[in-house]
């Protein structure tokens, strides 16, 4: 059972950076928009936005780490696609398509597979923050976040990146009990993988 794990941020506020301490051999990076990374190492990188070719390199690969980034593109890309498309079909085939691709993690991978999501954020009529999507399928029939055990959000003030582990009641991050040690930690995704292999003794 491999683990997904959601990376929320808006744009800027160090979801690609947060890679930066990985070496090449450590991680695989699925690379949707085709967008350079935000640092200078050179990270192992394949740009598709296919579910196919995400799903066969992730069954494929003896990496036990992997980031799609960012996640998002793969419902708007798809959105594109299918922008002559009438009816709501289309709606329904993207929310299927993304929820088949986190159940392909967690069902097909091994338990020491963990697959980080990067992903932009939106802003409710509410005022929460949550996971962008396309379509309302995945909101009202299917809350993203519920597939995610832990889901970080991007953080910034302008001086420092963080991820927040834990909502404020005002967003949607959430991470196990005795995972990390504050609310507030560095965006440095090598050190929250080190920390759920720990953790859950992967």
């Amino acid at each position: 059972m491999g683990i997904p794990v959601l990376i929320l941020g808006e744009s800027g506020s160090g979801k690609s950076s947060s890679l930066r301490n990985f070496e090449t051999d450590e991680i695989s990076i699925f690379n949707i928009a085709g967008k350079p990374l935000p640092f200078r190492k050179k990270l192992s990188k394949v740009t598709t936005s296919d579910y196919k070719t995400i799903m066969a390199g992730l069954q494929q690969s003896r990496k036990k780490a992997f980031a799609i980034d960012d996640s998002q593109y793969l419902l708007c890309f798809e959105l594109f696609d299918k922008a002559k498309e009438t009816g709501f079909q289309k709606f329904t085939d993207m929310a299927v398509n993304f929820y088949r691709l986190i159940q392909f993690i967690i069902k097909s991978l091994p338990e020491d597979v963990v697959v980080y999501f990067l992903h932009h954020v939106e802003t409710t009529a509410e005022g929460k923050t949550k996971a962008k999507t396309v379509g309302k399928m995945l909101d009202e029939k299917l809350t993203v976040e519920g597939l995610f055990s832990i889901v970080l959000l991007c953080q910034t003030d302008g001086q420092r990146h963080y991820f927040a582990t834990q909502s404020d009641g005002y967003t949607t991050a959430k991470s196990p009990m005795g995972l990390f040690e504050s609310n507030e930690i560095d965006n440095d995704l090598k050190m929250v993988d080190q920390k759920i292999r720990e953790y859950w003794e992967i």
